[in-house]
């Protein structure tokens, strides 16, 4: 017996490494160091910053690498891992300066495993973040053989006084909603169920102008770093941000806020995107479920003062998103301000 036979092939593994090879190295800045033996990534921080506080964030895809390994679907998943990580880490005002990530699998396949990782590296690219390092490792018995698994890790640095942390957050602030692409990754065990109920394939549609249901829900998690460095460059004021992930708005927005204050929202301000809609009524979704599950069109939030907020609305169009005053923020005496958004929930 010997390690291939077990189910590990080294040399395939080798022989992947030396393919995404180019892939990695696109991402790499200036101050990424190598020719230390590859047992770790090194990186200079940025000149220029006199006392840097490093913030970090780690996640994974979910349950929609069920649905892209099902239709061999593997870039956009490279792409949702960086997002997943880089959108949380940046409403800190943080520019992202590396990136990690770990693919586990049952067994090594080049194909598959190089348009995640050249996903991986596109996320980076578009996040200003080098893809510092990673690990592939096969777990023949473990995970079954075609299938892996994704984790991510970043880190971002900013300049200890421009941290943003919600404390300068006050009544009046109006809130700006930026679009989303869909669905993004979170919701998905959700999602799979209601596919399975309606035997969704491949070439189902949905909506009046029939789009394809599978590289809909498919569509990568937009990367909104490019967004808030731009308006970090213009000097326009952030007072908080917030990434819609798991728990939609009503688990997110209020995570930005300080104590004392609310959002409210008007929910009239954005149309629910038509595959939200679809999933309600083909899933039989309540409304309640519905908003404490999915983003429902809004994939990223900036709190500004009303001063500013016609010009951070500019730069969101200039830079190609979709944006919109969502929603202004409230004094509250209440502690606890997840429930109190203005929402159906």
């Amino acid at each position: 017996m010997d390690y291939k036979a077990a189910g590990v092939d080294v040399e395939a593994g080798r022989a992947f490494v030396d393919r995404i090879k180019s892939s990695v190295e696109a991402t790499h800045s200036p101050g990424v160091i190598g020719g230390l033996g590859g047992f770790g990534g090194v990186i200079r921080l940025p000149e220029g910053i006199s006392r840097p506080l490093l913030v970090a964030g780690t996640d994974g895809v979910g349950t929609k690498l069920e649905l892209a390994q099902e239709f061999q679907v593997h870039f956009g998943v490279g792409i949702d891992l960086v997002a997943m990580c880089v959108n949380d880490v940046i409403t800190s005002g943080a520019q992202p300066l590396f990136f990690l990530d770990y693919i586990a699998t049952g067994a090594l396949s080049p194909e598959a495993m190089t348009e995640v990782v050249e996903g991986i590296a596109e996320g980076c690219q578009l996040s200003g973040c080098a893809l510092l390092g990673g690990e592939t490792a096969e777990m023949p018995g473990f995970y079954p053989e075609g299938r892996y698994d994704l984790a991510g890790f970043c880190v971002a640095v900013v300049e200890e006084a421009d941290l943003i942390d919600g404390s300068k957050i006050k009544t009046g602030d109006q809130i700006i909603g930026v679009a989303s692409s869909g669905v993004h990754s979170n919701g998905f065990s959700l999602v799979r169920k209601v596919l399975t109920a309606q035997e969704i394939n491949e070439k189902s549609v949905f909506g009046p102008e029939h789009l394809p249901v599978i590289s809909t829900l498919l569509k990568p998690t937009t990367l909104y770093g490019g967004l808030v460095k731009a308006l970090l460059s213009d000097q326009i004021p952030l007072n908080g941000m917030a990434h819609i992930t798991g728990g939609g708005l009503p688990e997110n927005l209020p995570r930005c806020l300080p104590q004392g204050v609310q959002a409210s929202i008007d929910i009239k301000t954005w149309p629910k995107p038509e595959i939200f809609k679809w999933l309600q009524e083909v899933g039989d979704i309540s409304e309640m479920d519905l908003w404490n599950t999915f983003n429902l069109g809004v994939g990223f939030c900036l709190v500004v003062s009303v001063e500013v907020a016609n010009a951070a609305l500019q730069v969101c169009r200039e830079r190609g998103f979709e944006a919109w005053i969502m929603g202004r923020v409230e004094e509250s005496n209440v502690s606890e301000n997840k429930d109190i958004l203005g929402l159906p929930v």
